[in-house]
């Protein structure tokens, strides 16, 4: 049966329209994006069929093109849609950070900075350029290396502090292992960067390490 000879209640558009989004399953809301099924499938199955061969919505978003055009009914023009989806909720927790009055430790800050970093599959070093109120100027990355590693220049830094006229900045790096444990690197690193920026009074106010589910503060650690 195609799902436009389902009761309506049951429909996947129709379901999101009477009753919301949150209501749906992940293969319902996979299966919006997908559009069609294949013979003998519709779009649901195909998207039940896609999260069992990868393991979930997170591991499916994370594929590569290649890897996804492999999976039956799916090809190039869904790989951009699934991509560009995410790239959205990407940029809607980035507009929420920066509407932020302050800063602080705030839950908007932890989803985005675990939507920009927890499925890298390489080490990214980031910084978030604060005012002197601890708003948000910007957020970039500025350094990338291996799954063990990144080279960062503390000049590279300062300079891109200087240009955003930062008052005040928090270093962020992920741990593609999944493990937010800071080394002992990650400590070294983090006071030659502070010793820099406060040669050209910019704060350091804190350096994040990213894992899976997990976040490490060097300020709650007591290491800054």
């Amino acid at each position: 049966m195609v799902i436009s000879e389902w009761p309506e209640h049951e429909r996947p558009r129709e379901k999101l329209l009477q009753q919301g989004p949150a209501t749906l399953s992940d293969a319902e809301l996979l299966a919006i994006f997908i559009r069609s099924g294949v013979p003998g499938k519709t779009a649901v199955d195909v998207a039940r069929d896609l999260l069992a061969r990868f393991g979930g919505l997170r591991e499916l978003l994370a594929a590569s093109m290649e890897e996804l055009c492999e999976a039956s009914g799916m090809g190039e023009a869904k790989y951009v849609q699934l991509q560009a989806s995410l790239e959205m909720g990407r940029r809607f927790l980035a507009e929420k950070l920066k509407r932020e009055v302050t800063l602080g430790s705030t839950r908007d800050t932890m989803d985005f900075l675990q939507a920009q970093l927890r499925d890298r599959k390489n080490e990214v070093f980031c910084v978030l350029f604060l005012d002197n109120r601890h708003r948000v100027l910007a957020f970039e990355e500025l350094f990338q290396g291996t799954l063990n590693g990144t080279a960062v220049y503390p000049r590279e830094v300062i300079k891109r502090a200087l240009k955003h006229n930062a008052g005040a900045v928090i270093l962020v790096h992920n741990h593609p292992s999944g493990v937010a444990e800071p080394s002992r690197a990650d400590e070294l690193l983090t006071t030659r960067l502070r010793e820099a920026l406060t040669l050209v009074d910019i704060r350091l106010l804190d350096h994040l390490v990213v894992g899976d589910g997990e976040m490490v503060s060097f300020s709650e650690r007591g290491l800054i």
